[in-house]
């Protein structure tokens, strides 16, 4: 597996365009579906601010390879956690979305806590540049009071659970799939866990495209 300024941008110019047709699918089918299908496009973005961080490096520019690393966190540490449990809540009976609703708030809440202080403290976030790989490392709050094992732990049980607890079985298996990647990454890619990670679930989000795409039109 290898990964560049070529593999973030082909993954941005392939999920940028799709995630925006599967955005206009999903509200043509089924208007619930759309924060679920919005995610391939977030992930496009996400990897065309990768893209930029190898660019910056390419280019010996620290401004541009902070600048975008910064970019590329807020989703690794706040949009993912707050968006994957709301797109689950959209697709839940009433009955269950209470659920939902406070597994968002404790991943805005775990995410903020994360990455808001990279604009307080300098250093905090460090980009390094692996053969192949971009490891961002640095120092987030939770490092005071637990391994960084167990924040990523809880990171990962904000974003899975939700999809795998999910009524909506396309859901489930979306979340089947991104606990794969992160059983993966865990396994092989430790050294660029957040980098792997991002990337393995931006890949996965192609089924989201796909199944929206099967779902018939309302007639």
């Amino acid at each position: 597996m290898c990964f560049s300024a070529e593999a973030s941008f082909t993954a941005a110019a392939i999920l940028l365009p799709a995630g925006g047709f599967a955005i206009r699918k999903a509200y043509q089918v089924d208007s619930n579906l759309v924060p679920l299908a919005a995610l391939p496009l977030l992930f496009g973005v996400q990897q065309l601010f990768e893209g930029l961080v190898w660019t910056g490096s390419n280019l010996s520019s620290d401004k541009m390879v902070e600048r975008y690393s910064v970019a590329y966190m807020f989703f690794s540490w706040l949009a993912w956690p707050i968006w994957v449990p709301l797109s689950t809540y959209f697709l839940e009976p009433c009955r269950r979305r209470h659920v939902y609703l406070l597994f968002a708030i404790l991943g805005g809440i775990i995410g903020a806590m994360q990455y808001f202080p990279y604009f307080a403290h300098d250093g905090w976030l460090l980009t390094k540049f692996l053969p192949n790989a971009i490891s961002y490392e640095g120092t987030v709050l939770f490092d005071y009071i637990m391994q960084r094992e167990y924040t990523y732990a809880i990171y990962l049980f904000v974003i899975i659970v939700p999809l795998l607890t999910s009524s909506n079985r396309r859901a489930q298996v979306f979340g089947i799939l991104i606990s794969l990647v992160a059983v993966t990454t865990y396994l092989f890619f430790q050294f660029a866990y957040i980098s792997v990670f991002c990337f393995g679930g931006a890949v996965m989000s192609l089924y989201i495209i796909y199944f929206i795409y099967r779902e018939p039109e309302r007639s």
